[in-house]
């Protein structure tokens, strides 16, 4: 006598072509919009569940879906979750995948088992355990690569709002916008010291006029990225002082004494030009 797990696959190897259609047409309903490709694209994701679901069935388990029967399942579910991650899918939409089949599927559950209420009420509670589970699947690799990517693009964005631009030869400037915590003075640094190996430049201007409030743990960020620099053989001028942020740093106590300083960012090229030996002279008309 087959096991219930063995008769699923069989149901669905049986049926497959009514599940299919009665599945698409259910999930082609909950779609805002629907095309040709789009619709191509969903019947072979179908089409490819049904296969493997059938093939773990088959193994003779429904219980534990991280079990070796199930690892071509899960290996579709995964890559099929990160897709839709990538898409900007919802979690729900993803889910909704796998529960979607419960309706045509148990219909046909009941046509095999119309004879044996017992088992097809155990048949009907086993699957439905089973589809849970491998939705919930879909919803925790879904979340892990939301997080991957979000992670990924803070990266990049911190990247960007990090430029090293050089202002003349041997001079480079780094202009900061924003808050400046651990993470964004790591990638301040590595921007910087690179740059630095890139250009063999001797001065870096560190410009904090776009940085709101300077208070210790800032001000500490600050002296590593100069200390850093000066490992790299260049000199750091940090620009931007403003008047409150002058008396914020000496409330704090923050011992800046060893590094240049400058109101504004001018006043600072022209510091670095004097000690790269270069000069301006303005043009007579």
């Amino acid at each position: 006598m087959m096991s219930i797990a063995q008769q699923l696959a069989s149901t669905i190897e049986k049926y497959q072509p009514v599940i299919l259609e009665e599945w698409l047409q259910d999930l082609k309903a909950r779609m805002v919009r629907v095309d040709p490709e789009a619709e191509s694209t969903m019947r072979g994701q179908c089409s490819q569940f049904l296969r493997v679901l059938a093939q773990g069935a088959a193994a003779g388990q429904l219980v534990d879906i991280e079990g070796r029967e199930w690892e071509e399942t899960r290996l579709f579910l995964a890559e099929l979750s990160q897709q839709r991650a990538r898409q900007g899918s919802t979690p729900s939409e993803t889910a909704t995948f796998v529960f979607s089949i419960k309706q045509p599927l148990f219909a046909r559950l009941r046509v095999e088992f119309a004879a044996d209420p017992e088992t097809l009420a155990a048949a009907t509670w086993q699957v439905s355990t089973l589809l849970d589970a491998l939705g919930l699947f879909t919803v925790e690799v879904y979340q892990k690569s939301r997080d991957q990517i979000i992670i990924r693009q803070q990266q990049e964005l911190l990247e960007l709002s990090t430029p090293v631009v050089k202002l003349w030869q041997n001079v480079l400037a780094l202009p900061l916008i924003g808050t400046l915590d651990s993470n964004r003075t790591q990638v301040v640094m590595e921007s910087l010291l690179q740059r630095i190996v890139e250009t063999s430049a001797a001065i870096a201007i560190i410009d904090i006029t776009g940085v709101p409030t300077v208070d210790t743990l800032v001000a500490q960020h600050l002296l590593k990225t100069v200390a850093a620099a000066r490992l790299m053989g260049a000199d750091c001028i940090i620009s931007g002082i403003r008047p409150q942020i002058a008396q914020t740093i000496v409330h704090l106590g923050v011992n800046l004494e060893d590094v240049m300083t400058k109101a504004t960012l001018a006043d600072a090229f022209l510091v670095a030009l004097e000690r790269t030996g270069s000069t301006i002279t303005q043009a007579r008309d």
